[in-house]
């Protein structure tokens, strides 16, 4: 009787697992049918994405809203199809098998108990394995660390960024050439005066020209991915693009500020400034009286200058000045201020090396001329890249820097040159 009753049981439990099974494949399914839908929405919002990077040069906020969201409501859904398949294979595990027998029905199938029941006395034993701990290691008995699934947060961590702030202070232009030219005076000799007398000679002055030119340079990098991992992660692709971009701005600024000229550089804004006059050092100055002396160089040179760029270090070092009583002299710390010295704005940029300073009429006497603006593009064209499912992404922009009148652009250092 009881084993007929033990049969029974094991028959019920095993049309309940299979019942259990059958929900278990339509929950799957309708999950599935959800993910394809949910790939086609964001490969055409990816597509979308694309084409306005190519136009706009970036993502417009709408798409990248409505695109960002979808990738969200992705992962979700693939955290649940894993859950329903965890769910699946824990119930159907070999290691979990359905007709696994109770104590009862192991003592009553037993040989003792067999033998027991026809002598009528005797004992009867089942051996039964210790139970040991169940901990997160992912091998040995009790070790259930292979079921333990990371929170997989949504979106890429990004490093820092740098603001970049220098092009913003100097006149914008554009070119359709590969080269800028331009006239410049090159000398001027005032003799204007009050004439001796009528019928006398007057003053003659005289006017020298120089023609100047300013090469267009290219700014690139390039990147290559799988076609397959950009199919299947569009927010990677949109990343990538941001990154790109981001790259080539980063090194403009450098280039604008401290290129060198040499090769395909551009020659920048401090090589060409005037050095600082060090005459006009006074004993104990500060580099807030440097910086003064070098706005009245500039002036001096019938120029008014607009803006000054300093590195980080040197601004906080300003901004840390106290007086004589322990107090700041320049802010009130609690609320911070507007970053202004001697009525001109404060750049603070890394792209300035720690220790100078570049002080200068940056709104006329600079521009700079775009030939092609920054842009990502995208080819399956490059190499091998067709026969190895691989893209090339490249971003690229062509500008020249023109400096009018390096005398109204000032470069020093804040201590004294010996």
């Amino acid at each position: 009787m009881h084993n007929a009753m033990s049969n029974q049981a094991r028959s019920e439990h095993r049309q309940f697992q299979r019942k259990e099974h059958a929900d278990d494949k339509i929950q799957l399914k309708a999950v599935n049918d959800l993910l394809d839908e949910r790939d086609q929405e964001i490969k055409a919002f990816a597509s979308k994405a694309a084409a306005e990077i190519k136009e706009h040069g970036t993502i417009l906020t709408e798409t990248k809203t409505i695109l960002d969201g979808l990738v969200k409501d992705g992962l979700g859904l693939q955290d649940r199809l894993q859950e329903i398949e965890q769910k699946m294979a824990r119930r159907f595990s070999a290691n979990d098998p359905v007709d696994v027998k109770s104590i009862g029905e192991e003592l009553s199938d037993s040989d003792d108990f067999q033998s027991l029941q026809t002598r009528g006395r005797g004992i009867a034993r089942i051996g039964r394995k210790a139970v040991t701990n169940i901990t997160s290691a992912t091998t040995g008995t009790g070790g259930v660390g292979v079921a333990i699934q990371p929170t997989r947060m949504p979106g890429i961590i990004t490093e820092s960024e740098r603001q970049f702030t220098i092009r913003d202070l100097i006149m914008p232009g554009r070119t359709s050439s590969n080269s800028v030219e331009y006239v410049r005076e090159s000398g001027f000799q005032n003799m204007a005066a009050p004439q001796a007398g009528e019928g006398a000679a007057k003053a003659q002055s005289d006017l020298s020209f120089e023609l100047k030119d300013t090469p267009v340079r290219t700014i690139a990098h390039w990147f290559r991915a799988s076609k397959q991992v950009l199919s299947d992660i569009p927010l990677l692709q949109s990343y990538i693009n941001g990154r790109a971009i981001y790259g080539l701005k980063y090194k403009e600024e450098e280039q604008i500020l401290a290129g060198d000229g040499t090769g395909q550089n551009l020659l920048g804004l401090i090589p060409q400034a005037t050095a600082f006059n060090e005459a006009l050092r006074k004993a104990g100055d500060t580099k807030i009286d440097t910086l003064r002396r070098a706005i009245l160089q500039v002036r001096v040179a019938e120029y008014r200058a607009s803006a000054i760029a300093l590195n980080p270090v040197d601004w906080a070092d300003i901004e840390l000045t106290k007086d004589a009583n322990g107090s700041y002299i320049w802010v009130n710390v609690q609320e911070g201020g507007v970053q202004r010295l001697w009525k001109l704005p404060v750049v603070d940029s890394n792209a300035v090396p720690e220790g100078e300073f570049l002080v200068g009429a940056m709104n006329i006497a600079a521009q700079v001329f775009d030939r092609e603006e920054a842009a990502v593009e995208v080819s399956t064209e490059d190499g091998d890249n067709f026969r190895t499912n691989m893209v090339t992404i490249r971003a690229e922009e062509r500008l020249a820097l023109a400096v009018y009148r390096p005398e109204s652009f000032v470069h020093g250092e804040f201590e004294a040159t010996p």
